[in-house]
């Protein structure tokens, strides 16, 4: 049967979008080409904000001091799941070499990037697991200098939680400043800081905006759009949780589209009937996202059997993918497009962004076709090399000078030459590209 939407969106996460393109362009030349003053003059505008840019140690002892020990327990307790698996996830890439034919050596080596800008929204809800994802990948990859940069809030500063996840994580500096003034500052090396090499981390329209100005002058973890979820549900599912996490994920932004696909009909009228119940009785700012959210963004698929059910997630690609049905192995090895992937009803999309230890900076708006998400591989260089006896140089260079005569490259083709008729003189080689 062909797939049933009992709910279809109004709107996409590109919908409405503002065209902040130029607003960000003037913005960054204008720092760029001011540099220190222009960033504070956006600062003051924009964040309210006029004390110290870069935080004092004193000014981190402070702000650590006002986080209650509980909460330091849980900042630790995250902290230490998110390193152990980047730890385990940086295993994964070796230093290798290999002889390609006799005596020519060729090698791959994993080179952490020097400075890395780290960026951990604070506006709408202040982002102590963004500081935690950004910040420990970070040091665990090896970079050498780490900025986390944050948005202050008027007469306070950064949210105290987010400077004591930021200073335990291993941030070398701690910034307060938001938005565009942000990246820019990172990116440009202002204040004293050194230029980032790559800037990571959500943020609003503008802080995406700006990222995806700079990338190519400096690496960035992904361009990101509205936060997306989907749920993959069957007929045994507990409706009651399936509309909680679907709730959950909504309260994000009024643009973060939620998607249930399930082959059960009965199951998708009883979350539909549960999720109003549910946003109402949130809190009035995450009642208001979830809402607006609910409304025009989220979708309600019955599929007809479970292949078509993981199709369809397949083609929406989403930033997280949960999935409450049986035989979660077969859902393991049949799906293929997601950022992070949440088996069975004992996990939740919330696990993975706050503490378990997976990242949660993700891929949106249909990026997992071809993107992962922040891992410790973000900040590493995969760069090769090779060395070669004299003898182990001779197949190549007569490969290589035919190949580049082919081609047309004369210039690359007497590069082989001179190496074989300084190794072997007096020996005849045919290195034209005539067959």
């Amino acid at each position: 049967m062909a797939r049933d939407y009992l709910k279809k969106a109004t709107l996409t996460s590109k919908s409405g979008a503002s065209d902040v393109h130029q607003t960000v362009t003037d913005i960054l030349t204008d720092i760029e080409q001011r540099g220190d003053a222009a960033a504070l003059e956006y600062a003051a505008k924009f964040d309210k904000y006029d004390g110290n840019v870069l935080l004092t140690p004193e000014e981190i002892d402070a702000a650590c001091a006002l986080v209650p020990e509980k909460l330091k327990a849980d900042i630790q307790f995250a902290h230490d799941n998110v390193r152990r698996f980047a730890e385990t996830q940086k295993k994964t890439v070796a230093n290798v070499e290999m002889e390609v034919v006799p005596g020519l050596i060729a090698g791959q080596k994993a080179i952490p990037v020097d400075a890395a800008g780290c960026y951990a929204p604070g506006g709408r809800y202040s982002h102590v697991a963004s500081a935690i994802m950004t910040v420990t990948t970070a040091k665990v990859a090896g970079c050498k200098h780490i900025t986390a940069c944050s948005p202050p809030r008027p007469g306070v500063g950064i949210a105290p939680a987010i400077v004591y996840a930021a200073h335990i994580c291993g941030a070398d500096k701690i910034m307060a400043m938001g938005g565009v003034q942000g990246v820019a500052a990172m990116t440009f090396g202002l204040f004293g800081l050194p230029k980032a090499n790559i800037l990571v981390g959500p943020g609003n329209q503008f802080v995406a905006e700006a990222k995806r100005i700079l990338f190519g002058r400096v690496g960035i973890d992904m361009i990101a759009g509205p936060t997306d979820s989907l749920i993959l549900a069957d007929a045994d599912a507990d409706a009651h949780i399936v509309a909680t996490d679907l709730v959950s994920q909504a309260e994000h932004g009024y643009n973060s589209p939620v998607w249930l696909v399930t082959d059960s009909r009965d199951l998708a009228e009883r979350v539909m009937e549960m999720v109003p119940g549910l946003i109402d009785d949130l809190p009035e700012v995450n009642r208001e996202n979830a809402t607006a959210a609910w409304r025009d963004y989220a979708e309600v698929i019955v599929c007809a059997d479970r292949e078509d059910m993981a199709a369809c997630s397949d083609e929406y690609a989403p930033e997280h993918l949960t999935v409450q049905a049986a035989d979660l192995d077969w859902w393991l090895d049949r799906l293929t497009c997601y950022g992070s992937l949440f088996l069975g009803e004992e996990t939740t999309v919330s696990y993975g962004d706050k503490a378990s230890g997976t990242n949660h900076v993700l891929p949106t708006s249909g990026a997992a076709n071809y993107t992962g998400g922040l891992s410790v591989h973000k900040y590493m260089k995969i760069v090769t090399w090779q060395r070669a006896t004299r003898e182990g140089s001779k197949p190549v260079a007569e490969a290589t000078a035919r190949i580049s005569r082919l081609e047309g490259m004369e210039g690359h083709a007497r590069a082989a030459d001179v190496r074989l008729a300084k190794y072997f003189p007096g020996e005849n080689f045919d290195l034209s590209a005539d067959g």
